[in-house]
């Protein structure tokens, strides 16, 4: 198995380099500190906080007016002065740094170059308002001395690219060839997480993460008007100290649309997680963001990133690359062994090939695919318990869709 994974490594560079420059930017974004709207949310008064901080009641709100401006002296006495030693790492809104603020709450700081803007505050306002136990939170933002900066909550554990890809590293040992930053990146969140090697994900748990992103999708989806995610991918799915996923960066992509020198930055370049009809009209639509959980979901199973387009070559196409990892019996993950039956793990395959059909009006909603992940949890959660861990039986990848 070693052997193939080494051999899927030159197919999945290209996917890597993308995958490098993202793995730290979801990786630190979390604090706590809350504000009104929706489940698990608090408030900017300290006393609000220092009880989120605790735990605090589920699904506790308090009514403040207006969004959370941080002081820019209170942010540079969070980040020593944003010294180099408290960055963490970059993304589609620029530099993050990890902070401590005043009232011990831990917070990721993303900060980028920009003069003040009404379309800045008011879209600011917006996401503020959004608040969801799956969706991570956006404590507030300051502008001043020429940059824009976003307060988020600080998830300990980091993204699931981190404990999905840390097997990747040996492939660098190998001579394979991966941009100098992912190592860079990589090694910064290992030691930042202090984590060696990242806690096992058995497919239940994955199956779980899964879950909890699927949720968090389907309520940007539910909203009126619906808000889309547009740069969902595996590095903007964030877990809490008890392995809890949230999905980060929901309305970033719109964010950056609306304020000034948005440019580039502001649209994801085309990856494996771009649908491919998106990529080809420029229109976005909640049938996107379900693309790009389809691949989540595929990462999940194979623990490995998924190759972009130019990897995969112009005759082939995703749906060809899972098919040949089939044919070869290379296709879950090895780390996943004796943990899933093969009923579950099909299930679980069968549906990330779904999110990825084309055309795209094939594809479940998210409201579907939540309810489609909770029978396949509570049905692997059933299986292994009457059988016992580590006993399923294991069916090769290329019998899984006979």
């Amino acid at each position: 198995m070693s052997g193939s994974v080494v051999a899927i490594a030159g197919g999945v560079a290209g996917a890597l380099l993308i995958a490098a420059a993202l793995i730290s930017l979801m990786w630190f974004c979390r604090s706590k500190h809350p504000r009104n709207r929706n489940s698990e949310t608090g408030s900017s008064d300290p006393s609000a906080l220092a009880e989120w901080n605790r735990g605090g009641p589920s699904g506790s709100t308090a009514r403040i007016s207006g969004p959370r401006q941080f002081s820019l002296e209170e942010l540079e006495q969070a980040t020593k002065q944003f010294d180099d030693s408290n960055l963490i790492g970059y993304g589609s809104f620029g530099s993050v740094y990890k902070g401590l603020l005043r009232d011990g709450t831990v917070v990721a700081i993303k900060r980028r170059p920009g003069t003040p803007r009404l379309e800045f505050i008011a879209e600011v306002s917006y996401l503020l308002e959004i608040r969801h136990r799956t969706l991570v939170t956006l404590l507030g933002y300051c502008i001043e001395s020429g940059f824009q900066m976003l307060v988020f909550e600080y998830l300990p554990n980091g993204s699931i690219s981190n404990h999905l890809y840390y097997g990747m590293l040996s492939l660098i040992l190998y001579g394979t060839k991966f941009h100098f930053s992912y190592l860079h990146i990589s090694l910064a969140v290992l030691t930042e997480t202090g984590q060696d090697p990242p806690i096992k994900l058995e497919f239940k748990r994955r199956i779980s993460i899964a879950l909890d992103a699927a949720t968090g999708l389907y309520h940007l989806h539910s909203l009126k008007p619906p808000l889309l995610h547009r740069s969902f991918k595996t590095s903007n799915v964030l877990v809490d100290e008890n392995f809890i996923a949230k999905v980060s960066d929901a309305g970033l992509s719109r964010l950056l649309e609306r304020i000034e020198e948005a440019g580039p930055s502001s649209q994801t370049s085309a990856t494996a997680f771009q649908d491919p009809e998106a990529g080809v009209s420029g229109i976005f639509s909640e049938m996107s963001d379900v693309y790009s959980f389809g691949v989540f979901l595929l990462e999940l199973v194979t623990g490995v990133p998924a190759p972009d387009a130019e990897s995969l070559g112009p005759h082939r196409n995703l749906m060809q690359w899972v098919e040949s990892r089939q044919k070869s019996n290379n296709l879950v993950d090895r780390r996943l062994l004796g943990t899933f039956t093969s009923e579950g793990i099909r299930d679980f395959i069968r549906l990330a090939l779904l999110c990825i059909v084309l055309p795209g009006i094939k594809r479940p909603k998210m409201d579907m695919i939540v309810l489609e992940l909770e029978r396949i949890r509570e049905k692997e959660m059933a299986l292994t318990t009457f059988m016992g861990e580590g006993t399923a039986i294991i069916t090769p990848g290329s019998e899984l869709f006979t």
